[in-house]
């Protein structure tokens, strides 16, 4: 999971995307201070043998 942070003036709003994809088409045209992070949790199929 993807998620974009906006801080702005005295709001912040978080926007949550299922890949990298979509959320850096998103990023680019948002303005303001805004942070990209990916989320991984550590039960994803990729942490269990």
């Amino acid at each position: 999971m993807w998620v974009i942070t906006v801080h702005s003036q005295n709001n912040i709003k978080m926007f949550e995307f299922n890949t990298e994809k979509e959320a850096r088409e998103v990023l680019a045209g948002i303005q303001g201070y805004k942070i990209l992070t990916e989320v991984i949790y550590f039960n994803d199929d990729c942490f269990i043998d």
